[in-house]
């Protein structure tokens, strides 16, 4: 949507929008290739490793735990997004990504990398589910979109 304002009425100039254009062209651009740079480069040197009597476990294989790299990689797309945020960008990536993330990954009980002691990683069992019954739930992906407000 387009504001009826031309930019000279908004008080926009046209090297304002320029800028703004960029801006918007620049944050979609990743600083890391991957969310293995990523953890090597910056989250090890930016996260403590847990204390003996925490009882907290972090694995160094973190990438062979499927709900590790999940989360991991959420922290790094975050991380990516919330970086061109000068004012409160990291202050959110730190309250409601890292600081609940790393909770759950280094939880001694239900954490992924609770089996792993020693260097051993214990198998991992998948959680328990029965199949439910045909009909109940449809094909999200090719569902037509309808107008939530629409009458009819």
């Amino acid at each position: 949507m387009t504001s009826p304002l031309h930019d000279e009425e908004r008080g926009e100039s046209a090297e304002d929008i320029r800028r703004d254009e960029e801006a918007a062209e620049r944050s979609g651009d990743l600083f890391y290739p991957n969310v293995a740079e990523f953890v090597s480069d910056r989250f090890i040197y930016l996260v403590s490793l847990p204390t003996p009597e925490s009882g907290r476990v972090w694995c160094p294989e973190w990438y062979r735990h499927a709900e590790a790299l999940s989360r991991l990689d959420s922290l790094w797309r975050a991380w990516e997004a919330l970086r061109w945020d000068a004012q409160l960008g990291m202050s959110s990536w730190w309250t409601h990504h890292v600081d609940p993330h790393m909770r759950a990954l280094t939880d001694p009980f239900t954490g992924p990398f609770a089996r792993c002691v020693g260097g051993s990683h214990g198998s991992v069992v998948p959680l328990p589910v029965e199949e439910p019954p045909a009909g109940i739930f449809t094909d999200q992906r090719s569902a037509v979109l309808q107008d939530p407000f629409a009458l009819d």
